[in-house]
Formats: C-alpha cells, sequence, structure tokens
C-alpha cells in the first residue's frame, strides 16, 4: 500500500511568522497547536514533510547553518510532544539575492516542484491521497502542480492574502481553514470517508 503525505509550509503555518525572516532559534514560536496537528497527522498514517522557501539565505539575512539550528528547535519541540516531522526541504533560492549562489531562479523555489520532487526521490507516497497546507498562494499552487489537494490556512499571511489577492487566483484551494489544527482535522475526515 502507498503511503499518505502532508506537505506543510513553515513559517505561518506551522509556527509565527514575525516580519517574513526568522534569523536565529530564538525567534522560532510554534504556533500553540502545531505539536497537535503534526501528531494528529502521525497517528492517522501521513507522512509529515515541511516545504518552506527560505530566500534570507540568498539575500544574507541568516546562513544555512542558522536555518539548520531553527529546524532543530522545531523537531524537538515538537518531539517534546509526541509529534514527528519526516523531513524537511527547504529552498535557500531568490533571484534578487545577494549571494551570486544562490541568486538565481530555481525550480526548488514553490511554487516550483523542486522540493516536492525531492520528496517523493525520498519517500513513497501516493500524492492523490496527500495534501499542502499552507498560508499563501504559492503554496496553494506548489500543491495543484504537484497533483495534491490544497488547504489555505488564514494565519500568517493566509487571511490577507485571501482578503485582497483571491479575486486575481487563477488557481483554488480545495479548503480553507482557520489555522492548520483545524485543516488536519478535516482533512483527517475526508480521508475516513
Amino acid at each position: 500500500m502507498t503511503g499518505k503525505a502532508v506537505f506543510l509550509d513553515r513559517d505561518g503555518t506551522v509556527n509565527v511568522d514575525i516580519n517574513g525572516y526568522i534569523t536565529k532559534p530564538d525567534d522560532f514560536e510554534l504556533y500553540p497547536f502545531s505539536s497537535e496537528a503534526v501528531s494528529m497527522l502521525n497517528r492517522n498514517g501521513f507522512l509529515v514533510f515541511i516545504v518552506t522557501n527560505q530566500s534570507g539565505i540568498a539575500r544574507d539575512y541568516y546562513t544555512k547553518e542558522d536555518l539548520e539550528s531553527i529546524h532543530e528547535k522545531m523537531i524537538t519541540q515538537l518531539a517534546r510532544d509526541h509529534a514527528k516531522i519526516d523531513a524537511v526541504y527547504y529552498s535557500p533560492y531568490h533571484q534578487d539575492g545577494s549571494i551570486k549562489k544562490y541568486a538565481f531562479a530555481h525550480e526548488d523555489r514553490k511554487p516550483g516542484l523542486g522540493m516536492f520532487e525531492k520528496a517523493k526521490q525520498d519517500h513513497k507516497f501516493d500524492p492523490a491521497h496527500s495534501y499542502m497546507i499552507g498560508d499563501k498562494y504559492t503554496d496553494i499552487q506548489f500543491g495543484k502542480k504537484a497533483g495534491l489537494h490544497t488547504i489555505l490556512v488564514l494565519t500568517g499571511d493566509g487571511k490577507r492574502e485571501f482578503m485582497e489577492n483571491r479575486i486575481n487566483w487563477s488557481i483554488k484551494p480545495d479548503y480553507i481553514a482557520p489555522d492548520l489544527l483545524t485543516a488536519v482535522k478535516l482533512l483527517c475526515q475526508l480521508e475516513a470517508l
């Protein structure tokens, strides 16, 4: 039997997004519901992947080592609550960056599918029974291009993006939820049908 997966955006979905760039572990703060949401996914047999654009590396706001420390804190905090992330994928690229080796458009940056393709190489799952949850339109584009069901959450940039930009969206999310925990409860109900 092929597995199922949930791809989670990080900033604004799993953790509080202060100013768009979290540069050190001390600034990283999980939403209070994130551990319960990830744990629920674990219990319901989903692989859980973080897929996050991290252009702050290309822009020289922080280093890859800083980002790895932030992710280590995230994984440790979730693990304390018996919640497991199966893999973290990130894109350090941005065409307007100042660090030359990352300063270009790259397929790894959502809505490109580079991170999805890496997850498919590393893990077995069926996209038709898998989901993308995020707070940005690019998350929804990424999910649709990958053949995933999509859920827009209204935390982070989600509410603003929905209220201000949805009229221009050529791709619509399958579902909209107020936060990650509600989105996870919804998808678990959908999978039980």
